[in-house]
């Protein structure tokens, strides 16, 4: 709990002083871009391509390697059942954000359940990790791994913030102009390709492999317990 507690002011002071360090560059940061021949329209839009063709896939590619870390270190004779189950529970928590990001306009409300969403997946992923440290190995490439499944989210909605600031204040309370408490849907949805991409992807290299997990758990634990009955016989 204690660690929780730390991890979560953490980001909310990390969040904080990002705002009021881009709030009070802001100006002289669209300066400089045009001063390099790039408006700031451009740099927001270098901004969200970089969001979608950089983080989410170094992200989706952390989750397929953790996932070969688990597999490489045999859980199914370790942490089992219990383990495989809160890296599911942890996939839901993420792909809220994902879905979120992809589908649904980036208003305050929008914003705010993220940012719940990670809180609540960085507070998972160190029950995870407590409960996995004292029954199985964790190898340093693993831990290495975690490093940018806790990092790429919170990545993302800081450029998600960055790209809608005035929604970040409305959020907080800090800003006396009308900002959007709507949830709907984008405007100007995202390419049809891009999306069956990301979301291809993420079927097929993060929920079946970690379906696959819990399988090959419960199947060890089903043979084991078989075991143990037979020789009580």
């Amino acid at each position: 709990m204690r660690r929780t507690l730390l991890a979560t002011v953490s980001v909310l002071a990390l969040g904080i002083g990002a705002g009021f360090l881009v709030r009070r560059h802001r100006d002289r940061m669209r300066y400089r871009d045009e001063a390099l021949g790039m408006p700031a329209s451009d740099a927001a839009e270098l901004t969200r391509r970089f969001l979608l063709y950089f983080v989410l896939p170094v992200w989706l590619a952390a989750g397929v390697a953790d996932w070969l870390c688990h597999r490489a270190e045999h859980i199914e004779e370790t942490t089992g059942v219990k383990e495989s189950l809160i890296h599911l529970l942890m996939l839901a928590e993420v792909s809220v954000p994902v879905v979120a990001g992809l589908f649904l306009e980036i208003t305050s409300p929008v914003l705010g359940l993220m940012i719940a969403s990670f809180l609540l997946h960085d507070a998972t992923a160190l029950w995870d990790v407590s409960y996995a440290m004292s029954r199985r190995r964790i190898s340093p490439i693993e831990q290495h791994v975690h490093s940018y499944l806790e990092m790429m989210p919170l990545m993302a909605i800081a450029f998600l913030a960055v790209l809608h600031w005035s929604e970040v204040m409305g959020l907080a309370g800090l800003v006396q102009a009308p900002v959007s408490r709507a949830i709907r849907l984008k405007r100007r949805p995202l390419p049809g390709r891009y999306l069956a991409a990301v979301l291809s992807a993420n079927l097929l290299l993060e929920l079946l492999p970690y379906i696959e997990e819990l399988q090959r758990t419960l199947a060890y634990t089903r043979c084991r317990d078989g075991v143990h009955v037979s020789d009580r016989r």
